[in-house]
């Protein structure tokens, strides 16, 4: 069976980026885009079919920052076979947060909760013995621990919500792997570095990065995240999509890094998390998801 690779937020930026190589990679592998907008995703698709004639894509609504609409999503997914690797693309790039219709921290919900429930969703189609699933956190070097308490998870009092979503992502990963490794489902954390997408252009005006953009590019021989392309940034995701989830370190964040040369390769740094703190996390995550759940007089995972 060809893998089937689910990207939420495919239509820009690193998930777009992301189809693209995959299907250098693998042009037999089968793509669901993941995406809020239909319309951009119809165009995201236009364009991978113009280069891959012969390619298996599909698309599905999902807005990850509303449960009903990840339900919906995980209903229409569940109708395929296996889901082999899930990578998480979709997300919100800021310290400024909200309450969503949920009502649930917006940061929280988007760059993780909607994610974690469309997990459990899946699980039948992510766990198999046969052939491993392997979810693909993207995370940040900005999760600091600092910005993240367990009393206040979703970030409801702080200043930092993006950064305690990361970290709280990567505490996530952690727990995942406890569960469910033993089921043949692998938890992995990447950071595609500093990348110039959509996200990072809504923080200042347009005209301020391409005036640095130079800048930026020397920044480069000092530090190798500076990946600026989503094309780059995608580096770590497509690394993983060769790996044998089982060989890959459940603590070690994986990280896209380009050379001052333009050579993009994969780091690894160990996470700054403790596997009580994450157990007691998912446990956490797991009471959150019964409350919304039966206030959506929705079921619990499936399997």
């Amino acid at each position: 069976m060809q893998p089937v690779v689910l990207i939420t937020g495919a239509s820009s930026g690193i998930g777009s980026a992301l189809c693209k190589r995959l299907l250098r990679e693998d042009a037999g592998v089968r793509l669901c885009l993941a995406c809020r907008s239909m319309q951009k995703a119809a165009a995201t698709k236009a364009v991978l079919l113009a280069a891959h004639p012969a390619a298996q894509v599909t698309l599905v609504r999902l807005d990850v920052s509303s449960l009903e609409s990840v339900l919906r999503a995980a209903s229409e997914i569940q109708r395929r076979k296996a889901v082999h690797m899930l990578s998480t693309a979709e997300g919100l790039l800021t310290q400024e947060d909200c309450i969503t219709a949920d009502g649930l921290q917006a940061v929280f919900e988007t760059n993780l909760f909607g994610h974690f429930i469309l997990i459990r969703q899946l699980e039948p189609l992510l766990c198999c013995l046969e052939k491993p699933s392997l979810l693909i956190w993207t995370s940040s070097s900005n999760a600091r621990k600092s910005a993240f308490s367990l009393t206040d998870y979703q970030h409801s009092k702080g200043k930092e919500s993006y950064s305690s979503s990361k970290y709280a992502t990567d505490l996530a990963s952690v727990a995942l792997n406890k569960y469910f490794n033993k089921q043949g489902l692998y938890s992995s954390v990447v950071c595609p570095g500093l990348v110039m997408t959509n996200l990072t252009y809504g923080i200042l005006p347009s005209f301020f990065w391409k005036l640095i953009m130079p800048i930026m590019w020397l920044i480069r021989f000092f530090t190798e995240t500076y990946t600026l392309t989503p094309y780059n940034g995608a580096e770590a995701q497509v690394w993983l999509f060769k790996q044998k989830p089982a060989s890959l370190d459940a603590l070690m964040k994986y990280h896209s890094c380009t050379s001052p040369m333009g050579k993009n390769y994969v780091g690894s740094r160990k996470m700054d998390v403790e596997e009580e703190t994450a157990e007691i996390f998912y446990q956490k995550l797991l009471e959150l998801e019964k409350h919304v759940l039966a206030r959506l007089n929705a079921p619990l995972s499936p399997k």
